[in-house]
Formats: structure tokens, C-alpha cells, sequence
């Protein structure tokens, strides 16, 4: 049984989408591939590894940063984790509430993620949004967000950092 917070952001971004279109087909769907020997897949939020429990096609592995699930590439849109239906952009906790980002993990499979969240359907963004401010409430999935926020604002200055020293 899955938490209600996550119950209810997955509902909130069901059937909207990055795109009018198939993303997918800009891709050939690279989010959902693995290349051999590397154990690629989503963070699930807590509390959601209970609903991949004895599914066929998923499995699941403590990362210490949460639980990876990776799947064969083929789910169904209704079986699909939250952080799969957020990519590429990510619900990130900032002093004055709830920002959207593209997440920059993403920029390594993504081209709409190259690209930033303005090259995306304002629906989309929003729901990303709406969902973020509803799992804040959540104490369990507001501490996850807060640790994706500072993962993704460890990426940044590391990025920033690289750029500045490939100038020198």
C-alpha cells in the first residue's frame, strides 16, 4: 500500500507530460534503458518500494542514498515510480517553498533536460510543482526531497567548478 502523499503526487502527474508528444520518440527513450553492466534506475520515494514488492519485471536495491528500482525498460504508465513521472525536472526545497528545476542528473540521458524546464508544457511544470508542495507535508518525503535538494545543489557547484577551472 502505497503512502497517501505519494498515492496522490503520482495521480497529480498521471497523465501529463513533458511534452505534447511522445518525449520518448526525441530519445529513442533512453530513460528507460540501461547500458549493459551498469545498474541504472529511479529513486523511489519512501514508502513506494511497497507498491514493486513482488512485481515482475522490477527490482530493487538499497543505495544508501534510498532505494533504486530498475525495471527492463517496458512498464506500463500506471506502474511508473514518481520519479519517473517528474523527469526530467525535480521538486526541490528552497527557504521560500517549493522550486522546479531540471534535474541535472537527468542532462546525461535527457535532451529536454539540455534544454531546461521553459522548453517544457507549463502543465507539466506545474503539476511538477504541485506535487512537490503536497509531499512537503509529508515529514518522510519532505526529509527525501531535502536530500535530493542538496544532491542536485552538490551537482551544480561541482559543474560550476569544472567550468571555471577548464578556463584557467
Amino acid at each position: 500500500m502505497l503512502p497517501e502523499t505519494i498515492k496522490q503526487a503520482r495521480d497529480m502527474l498521471r497523465d501529463v507530460t513533458p511534452l505534447r508528444t511522445d518525449c520518448g520518440m526525441t530519445c529513442g527513450g533512453a530513460c528507460c534503458m540501461s547500458l549493459p553492466g551498469e545498474m541504472t534506475g529511479m529513486l523511489l520515494f519512501p514508502g513506494e518500494e511497497a507498491y514493486y514488492v513482488g512485481r515482475e519485471g522490477y527490482a530493487m536495491t538499497d543505495t544508501g542514498h534510498g532505494m533504486l528500482l530498475t525495471c527492463d525498460g517496458q512498464c506500463s504508465r500506471e506502474d511508473r515510480p514518481l520519479s519517473c513521472r517528474l523527469f526530467p525536472l525535480l521538486p526541490l526545497l528552497r527557504a521560500d517553498g517549493v522550486k522546479v528545476a531540471t534535474d541535472l542528473r537527468a542532462r546525461a540521458v535527457c535532451p529536454l533536460a539540455k534544454q531546461g524546464k521553459d522548453a517544457l508544457l507549463p502543465e507539466f511544470v506545474a503539476a511538477v510543482r504541485r506535487a512537490g508542495q503536497l509531499l512537503v507535508q509529508d515529514e518522510a518525503q519532505a526529509a527525501f526531497l531535502l536530500r535530493l535538494t542538496r544532491n542536485q545543489d552538490e551537482l551544480k557547484a561541482l559543474r560550476k567548478q569544472f567550468r571555471r577551472d577548464a578556463h584557467v
